[in-house]
């Protein structure tokens, strides 16, 4: 592990540095980081251009890696809304006096050093500095290949922010972008307390399988709209259509289009020219290809089984015809990434019971799934989704960079 070893103990190291910090400072140096962005933003645009002419400009996460001004605009937006976010730290949970005499506390700390590993996504690399930071978190990023230039002007930026304020750079580093090292961020458990992986489904399928450091999975979206037969068609119709086209690339986007077979048709009609508008192709079931071939829809396949449970990422859907709710809800069960679902209905005790049995991060009524995000649900930015159930679920942010600790103190108690 010679290469990356002198990062780790680097690492450990500026835990005390981040560990003294005020929340004030800890605003502050956010407020700072939002402010350099900002006054960098020619500088990381260029940066960005270099990763992106490395790029096929038909690669579906050509869109996750670009930064123009508008998106570098949000992104400060989003350190600003995290600086503003309470301190998720020192947070008493509980406290008790035993008939021993020991005053016994719990409460919050941070995690400590926290692993992120990632594709072509900078804007992680900002959320999660910015995230760990306030929470008073180390963190090593590891971003991919694609985004090599991008990350590394950002981090820079972070570490000089960082050192100018009197404080270690190291609580901010960039990992190596070479997937020969990936092996031995996950194996050092001696310095890493938690990893998390976000990407693709080979990417958290390789590094829950690899790792030595407790991982918490970001899982992929294969994400379903169900149309029940009491929806209103049309608003029904302009919903799918946004979960599918408004940022196709993202996790959140929709993948499967479920819809009652008693409105299939009148749905399809509805639906069929807002989606060929958006040049989005179709891998239709046995019911639903007949429908679309007789609209003369020009992205048109039949679908393979493997067309279910696949997270498109691009201009792509699929399209699964029920016989009522018990089927879709048999459909989502099995196809399902347990990160977002929908129904569209009037039903209520449909709605209802697809809400309380829909076994994901998050699930929605007669709304765009596109909604499940961090800084949407108030949150200020994320990490990642969590599909997983155990220690975060859905938008995973500031409230959950954090652990627990007991404090007992005495005064010559012994047992």
């Amino acid at each position: 592990m010679e290469s990356i070893q002198q990062q780790l103990i680097n690492a450990k190291k500026a835990q005390a540095s981040i560990a003294s910090l005020s929340d004030q400072r800890k605003q502050d140096l956010l407020t700072s980081f939002a402010a350099s962005i900002l006054a960098h933003s020619a500088q990381i645009i260029a940066e960005n251009l270099k990763d992106l002419e490395k790029m096929s400009v038909s690669d579906p996460k050509r869109d996750r890696l670009l930064l123009n001004e508008t998106r570098i605009d949000d992104l400060a937006s989003s350190l600003k809304d995290v600086a503003n976010l309470e301190d998720p730290t020192n947070k008493i949970l509980s406290e008790r006096r035993l008939d021993n005499g020991l005053h016994v506390q719990k409460k919050t700390v941070a995690i400590g050093i926290v692993g992120v590993i990632y594709e072509s996504r900078p804007n992680v690399t900002v959320d999660v500095a910015a995230l760990c930071i306030r929470s008073g978190n180390v963190c090593l990023l590891r971003g991919g290949q694609d985004a090599y230039h991008t990350n590394l002007i950002i981090v820079s930026l972070i570490q000089q922010i960082l050192e100018e304020q009197g404080l270690d750079k190291n609580i901010v580093q960039q990992l190596p972008a070479d997937r020969k090292y990936i092996l031995d961020i996950l194996q050092a458990e001696k310095y890493i307390d938690v990893i998390i992986p976000r990407g693709s489904n080979q990417l958290i399928e390789y590094v829950r399988k690899n790792s030595l450091v407790p991982v918490i999975e970001t899982g992929a979206g294969v994400c379903h709209t169900y149309v029940e037969q009491t929806a209103k068609l049309k608003e029904a119709a302009d919903i799918v259509v946004n979960a599918k086209v408004s940022r196709p690339s993202v996790c959140n986007a929709l993948d499967t289009i479920v819809v009652d077979k008693l409105v299939a048709k009148d749905f399809l009609v509805l639906a069929a020219p807002l989606l060929s508008g958006y040049d989005v192709e179709i891998f239709a079931d046995e019911h639903s290809f007949p429908v679309l071939k007789e609209l003369n829809y020009p992205k048109l396949n039949l679908a393979a089984p493997e067309d279910f449970g696949r997270e498109f990422l691009d201009f792509k859907c699929s399209v699964k015809v029920v016989e009522g709710t018990d089927e879709a809800l048999q459909h989502i069960a099995e196809f399902s990434s347990k990160h977002s679902e929908a129904i569209l209905t009037e039903d209520l005790s449909k709605a209802e019971r697809f809400l309380n049995e829909v076994d994901a991060a998050a699930v929605y009524l007669n709304a765009s799934t596109r909604f499940t995000d961090g800084q949407v649900f108030g949150l200020g930015a994320e990490i990642g989704i969590s599909t997983q159930k155990l220690h975060a679920r859905g938008p995973f942010a500031l409230e959950k960079l954090v652990t627990e600790k007991w404090v007992i103190r005495g005064n010559g108690q012994i047992r």
